[in-house]
């Protein structure tokens, strides 16, 4: 997130308690369950870089503000290109939905392998920056896996017949071209924030959905005789 460190703390919390609210709503509904911790991972997540940021002044010790930073692009750059594409197939009720995410999915897993492995390298680092940390994985062909990471997380989300999803998708794709726009070693930083953010959407639908009710059985009802 930028700004601050501070700005991270608390936004980490707040998003964090929001994450938990959209859990303790899954109820019945298991599918739903990797959807409704997005929020918590993004909310640990920004408590995670606050270390990372406070270390970069000097207030935390090299080991812990190295483990921050690792833990931080490890979620990132490996975790959510391979998760939020399988969380969104999860919850997709329609079949053919489910079928043209498969290989967004598969793009998500492909990249997530390729940052595992320079992270492996030990080719990453942060450094702070006035208004955000800027992290290094010293790649050579950044450009085309940047895109394919956001192909990966926002098509899927795109691809959802559900509103709130595709909202969550539509934001933050805007928020990409903006970003990218505006810097560029900031980028895993501030885009992560403001996915962050707006995860509450993610909650929302959580919260106001039916349990158990998908397109699949709705079509079904329409179907069976009155």
């Amino acid at each position: 997130m930028c700004f601050s460190p501070e700005a991270d703390l608390i936004g980490g919390a707040l998003i964090t308690g929001i994450g938990i609210d959209a859990l303790l709503h899954v109820k019945r509904r298991k599918r739903y369950l990797p959807l409704a911790a997005l929020p918590v991972i993004f909310g640990f997540h920004q408590l995670v870089e606050s270390v990372v940021w406070f270390g970069l002044q000097g207030h935390v010790d090299h080991f812990f503000t190295h483990l921050a930073t690792t833990v931080y692009l490890a979620i990132a750059m490996v975790f959510l290109p391979i998760y939020v594409p399988l969380a969104v197939l999860m919850v997709e009720p329609s079949k053919k939905r489910r079928y043209a995410m498969i290989p967004f999915c598969l793009m998500g897993i492909f990249v997530g392998v390729i940052l595992a492995h320079s992270m492996i390298q030990g080719h990453y680092g942060a450094t702070a920056e006035p208004y955000h940390v800027a992290y290094h994985l010293g790649l050579r062909d950044s450009l085309s896996l940047v895109a394919a990471y956001v192909a990966a997380v926002c098509g899927a989300l795109l691809l959802s017949g559900q509103r709130h999803v595709v909202i969550f998708g539509v934001v933050n794709l805007i928020a990409v071209l903006v970003i990218a726009k505006l810097t560029v070693d900031g980028f895993a930083s501030v885009w992560c924030g403001w996915a962050a953010v707006t995860s509450g959407a993610v909650a929302l639908h959580i919260r106001i959905s039916h349990p158990d009710f998908t397109a699949e059985t709705s079509e079904s009802i329409r179907l069976s005789p009155s």
